[in-house]
């Protein structure tokens, strides 16, 4: 793994951690290995939601699946649990200089207008918009399709206005609306 890789590979590993209801379903699956129906009916949420979830969880490798007849059951990877917090965030000095190249103005609208992860509000000028969402589509998964409450549900994460988000990513053609299903434009 190169060094782009593995800075790419820590961040999406917090990244998946970040979430509360992937905390909820990893502490439940260490408890006892579970499938996504009965972490479902236990958290109260939609398959598809936890499906969403248990595959965040399973490509950064702190889940692994095996089938078992219908199912397919998830255990904790304990491997990956292993690294220290320390560990994981640690960066050598050749791996920060590379990547300091940054759009100076993109991380600056992303700082002003993202606190603690969180949209303060939609930005009025649309090139600020374009950036905001752009960085919020990137939560969805590339060819796949979800359902309104499904795309919902991942931006409330962001903001409580949804409707405005919704509007804003097709508007920007950044995601397809097609007879209320919704899938992330990919360039």
């Amino acid at each position: 793994m190169n060094k782009s890789e593995n800075l790419e590979g820590k961040a999406e590993l917090l990244k998946a951690l970040g979430h509360s209801t992937r905390l909820l379903i990893l502490n439940l699956i260490r408890m006892k290995p579970r499938h996504g129906e009965e972490l479902a009916a236990i958290l109260n949420l939609k398959p598809a939601t936890i499906s969403h979830h248990l595959t965040k969880l399973t490509n950064v490798g702190v889940l692994v699946a095996e089938k078992d007849q219908y199912y397919q059951v998830f255990s904790v990877n304990q491997h990956a649990l292993k690294p220290s917090l320390s560990d994981i965030i640690h960066l050598s000095q050749q791996d920060i200089m590379p990547n300091a190249e940054v759009d100076a103005y993109r991380e600056k609208v992303v700082k002003t207008f993202f606190k603690l992860g969180r949209l303060t509000k939609i930005p009025a000028q649309l090139k600020k918009q374009r950036i905001v969402l752009e960085k919020i589509v990137e939560e969805f998964e590339p060819e796949r399709e979800y359902t309104e409450r499904e795309v919902n549900i991942i931006l409330l994460d962001f903001n409580d206005d949804v409707a405005a988000l919704r509007r804003g990513l097709i508007s920007q053609k950044l995601m397809t609306r097609v007879k209320g299903i919704y899938q992330r434009i990919t360039e």
